[in-house]
């Protein structure tokens, strides 16, 4: 009797831990599905690298020592490859169903990216002032993404990108902030970074005109300015 009492807490432990870990595991119809409704709304999109589990790398990709492990995209065409047409979108999470989704700035939005102490104090502005936000993405806790409408610079002053791991020299008039415009992309809700930090929304899409940049671009370099 003893041993099967024994047996039966061993199998619901294995079974708590099981369900612990299945809590725990990406869910891939999560992105898949994410990506598709990005592209019913025009936004394209393509297959991010994703966080391993297990093992010692923090990145699905063979970039030793990745500077941005899991949030960038799978392959180097990217820009060329970015598509809104369901069946390409169905096919690439068929493949890939552990991808996250990156979506291509510069094309549909703009992204403004800061810390998210400075996203939450620009919300709260926003908010009081009555102010239109658009989509507000949440990256871990760490960064903020305000998407915008995207459109071209009156002349190469005016208008940076931050040309994915590189920061412009005007960044330092806006510490803390990046701006992803032509040439960039960013990690889309609906993607699981490492360690079990997740990407999500604050406020998701809505069937509404995007924000002008520059207006909004002033309330977030006070938020910064201010950390």
């Amino acid at each position: 009797m003893g041993g099967v009492n024994v047996l039966a807490v061993t199998g619901n432990r294995s079974r708590r831990r099981a369900r612990e870990r299945n809590r725990e595991r990406p869910q891939p119809l999560a992105t898949a599905a994410a990506a598709a409704a990005y592209a019913a709304l025009g936004w394209p999109c393509v297959p991010g690298a994703h966080a391993p589990e297990g093992g010692d790398r923090a990145c699905s990709c063979d970039r030793v020592g990745c500077p941005d492990p899991a949030a960038h995209p799978v392959s180097a065409a990217w820009a060329i490859q970015a598509s809104v047409d369901p069946a390409v979108i169905d096919r690439w999470w068929t493949e890939r169903p552990d991808a996250n989704v990156i979506l291509p700035t510069g094309r549909v939005f703009d992204v403004f990216d800061v810390p998210a102490a400075a996203g939450a104090e620009a919300l709260a502005r926003i908010d009081a002032e009555d102010l239109p936000s658009g989509p507000v993405a949440n990256v871990a806790d760490e960064r903020h993404l305000f998407f915008v409408a995207t459109r071209a610079p009156v002349d190469e002053d005016e208008w940076w990108s931050c040309h994915l791991d590189c920061s412009p020299e005007t960044v330092a008039e806006t510490p803390g902030m990046r701006w992803h415009c032509r040439d960039s992309y960013v990690v889309a809700p609906a993607s699981r970074l490492t360690y079990g930090r997740t990407v999500s929304w604050i406020r998701p899409p809505e069937n509404a005109p995007l924000p002008d940049p520059l207006r909004l671009l002033a309330v977030l370099s006070d938020a910064c300015e201010a950390l």
